[in-house]
């Protein structure tokens, strides 16, 4: 018995003299479950009986955080580790969930749920060719909010790398009104469709939707000095407007959206053949809209702002 009691405090820090005394009652505890006799198990260990069904009574009592527990953990994988303690909390509030922040901090510490950040060297895409077009003035001059949907859109074209030598070209229009995505391309080729198709996605929104003339906003891309570019605009008395040149600031609310995405579904990730990946992206820019909840949109994800918005106004 001696043995396995030397045996079992080698999984504990310490020497069992010091072994504080919830230990020596765990030790006590499964020498008992092996056969041996309590009364013998006790001299051994050194605990007084009454010291030892104290701390046995106290394991078996159930964790009154225990579900609270079980749904944190639900919550964090449910969103594939994107989540942080402030989302998770958000997501316990619309649960109907009372509990602060620090305790879904606290209980997240203690579970080792934390968000980790990769990071990809990659060339940023730059579709700069100097002035081979149409220069529009900076019309939102770093105004990225509105109160009013589809007033305000921003776009812009990133590059992601696939497996072999191949690229992929992703080009959304995202509305400043609740962050949302309204259209977007895909292409292996940064061709001049790639911004034609989704601009023609998001004017048929507009047609219906917008209450205010809409100003669309862009860096110098040649995409967005062509003439069929700005012709487009014209023709449906839509607004355009450019960042200055080499000035990434001036669409941080595109560049930020990139950073995001390529954050919690692309860096760190094994690179993917073009088919692939084009459908992990269809699948994230669903999930960014419909169900990623922003902390700034009272815990809603954009849809979810827009449609309780849209009731209200009703």
């Amino acid at each position: 018995m001696r043995n396995c009691v030397l045996k079992k405090v080698k999984s504990f820090s310490g020497e069992s003299v010091c072994l504080p005394r919830k230990a020596q009652a765990t030790v006590a505890f499964e020498l008992k479950e092996e056969g041996f006799k309590l009364t013998d198990v006790l001299e051994v260990v050194g605990i007084p009986e009454a010291t030892y069904h104290y701390h046995i009574k106290q394991s078996k009592k159930e964790d009154p955080d225990q579900a609270l527990k079980e749904l944190v953990i639900e919550l964090f994988h449910k969103h594939e580790g994107k989540y942080g303690y402030r989302r998770i909390h958000l997501e316990l509030r619309a649960k109907g969930y009372l509990v602060n922040h620090k305790k879904v901090q606290r209980i997240m510490k203690e579970l080792g749920l934390k968000c980790v950040k990769f990071t990809r060297k990659s060339r940023r895409y730059n579709s700069y060719k100097g002035s081979v077009g149409r220069v529009a003035k900076n019309r939102l001059n770093r105004r990225f909010s509105t109160p009013i949907r589809l007033q305000k859109l921003v776009t812009d074209i990133t590059e992601f790398k696939c497996a072999g030598e191949e690229k992929l070209y992703l080009s959304p229009i995202l509305d400043l009104y609740n962050g949302e995505i309204i259209s977007y391309g895909i292409s292996n080729k940064p061709t001049l469709d790639l911004v034609l198709k989704p601009l023609d996605q998001a004017i048929k929104s507009i047609k219906i939707t917008a209450a205010y003339r809409t100003t669309i906003h862009s860096d110098q891309g040649w995409h967005y000095q062509h003439n069929k570019w700005v012709k487009e605009l014209k023709k449906n008395k839509i607004f355009q407007s450019m960042s200055r040149k080499a000035t990434c600031a001036d669409n941080a609310t595109m560049e930020n959206f990139f950073g995001i995405m390529k954050q919690e579904m692309y860096y760190g990730e094994a690179l993917l053949p073009y088919t692939e990946l084009k459908q992990k992206i269809d699948n994230y820019i669903y999930y960014y809209n419909n169900e990623r909840i922003k902390v700034k949109l009272a815990g809603l994800s954009p849809v979810q702002y827009r449609t309780q918005t849209s009731q209200k106004a009703a």
